[in-house]
């Protein structure tokens, strides 16, 4: 299996004795023009083309399954891909719509996975249940943006490290991803266009916040107490609230931005009087925007969303404190739209299939 080209800067493309002005023309090819084969770089001498082929791969990842959630302009998509070497993967392509709480924008956000699977088992996410297979490389997450784009039709200009896997425990991989993404020569997606999300791991966090891009962090809260955080999410048990709240405050002090927290509404759980207090605690601490996110229920997990006047009332007491609130309106749940069911789905029916 050849590696990827799309795990290159242009200072580590192979010249094979030709002039180093041949780095800028492989890189306008790849992100300006989309080749998809070395033959299409019409100004490369065909010698040259032929050595890279030979060497390097430039494929996009294959469509296993597509799904829309209905046929208008802003549907929302999922992408289920297939690398190299048949592992499979998610991407999802979400619209922008009208929120019951907080501003919105006329934008598409896509999700790309980091990892195939996850190992950190979060009891709430359909990710997790297949294990940790392998870290994606920088070139397989850069990859699954080109074919979204190419998919879709659309120039992707939100980017959120949210699909498949723990983004901060690939970091090496990520950070690579990051600077091509956001380079003027690759992708061309703005640092402030750019969101990683993570879990809880307190020290990675401090890790990003010195690296130079000025990208978003989000963070999978989704408990405002270590005894209710710890039920939904094992990472709490060794980075526990006290040790995030803590990086989440270093990262601001670096970057000067506002950190989201995304907090899975599950019915009688986390919706409680005694979450949104301590949740208001947690936001005065870190200067932070809370997106509610009504629970997804997926297949093999217990978790509810809770009624709708209940979602209502914990949006309001959080508003009416002063914090900056929005509410994921449900978009997708007909495709499968949630990280890692899509994958979840083909690769039990794989194994049905071949048992």
């Amino acid at each position: 299996m050849k590696p990827l080209i799309f795990d290159m800067l242009p200072e580590e493309y192979p010249l094979c004795g030709q002039p180093a002005y041949r780095k800028k023309q492989i890189a306008e090819w790849l992100y300006k023009n989309r080749a998809e084969t070395f033959d299409e770089m019409k100004n490369l001498p065909s010698a040259f083309k032929s050595e890279l082929d030979a060497s390097l791969s430039i494929s996009l990842p294959k469509i296993i399954r597509e799904q829309r959630s209905d046929e208008t302009r802003l549907a929302t998509f999922k992408w289920l891909w297939q690398m190299q070497d048949g592992a499979l993967v998610e991407s999802v392509l979400i619209p922008a719509s009208p929120a019951l709480y907080g501003e919105t924008a006329d934008r598409r956000t896509l999700c790309v996975s980091t990892q195939v699977g996850c190992a950190y088992g979060c009891h709430f996410c359909a990710s997790g249940l297949g294990g940790w297979k392998r870290d994606l490389t920088a070139g397989e997450i850069v990859a699954q943006v080109l074919a979204a784009e190419k998919h879709s039709g659309e120039k992707i200009q939100n980017l959120v490290f949210m699909g498949m896997g723990e983004p901060l425990a690939n970091f090496d991989a990520l950070l690579r991803s990051l600077q091509i993404i956001n380079a003027p020569w690759g992708i061309g997606i703005g640092a402030r266009h750019l969101t990683v999300s993570t879990c809880g791991l307190a020290p990675k966090i401090k890790m990003l916040a010195e690296s130079p891009l000025q990208i978003g962090l989000a963070i999978s809260l989704h408990g405002a107490t270590n005894e209710v955080r710890s039920q939904l999410m094992p990472i709490n048990k060794k980075h526990p609230l006290e040790e995030l709240v803590s990086a989440c405050v270093f990262y601001q002090e670096k970057k000067g931005r506002l950190i989201t927290f995304e907090f899975i509404l599950i019915d009688g759980l986390n919706d409680t009087p005694e979450q949104a207090s301590k949740l208001t605690e947690i936001c005065r601490r870190v200067d932070a925007k809370i997106n509610i996110i009504p629970c997804n229920p997926v297949e093999g997990l217990p978790w509810r969303k809770p009624p709708e006047d209940k979602i209502e009332r914990f949006c309001e007491t959080m508003q009416k404190r002063g914090l900056r609130v929005t509410l994921r309106k449900e978009k997708g749940g007909n495709i499968d739209a949630a990280c890692g069911q899509l994958r979840l789905k083909e690769e039990t029916n794989i194994k049905a299939f071949t048992i």
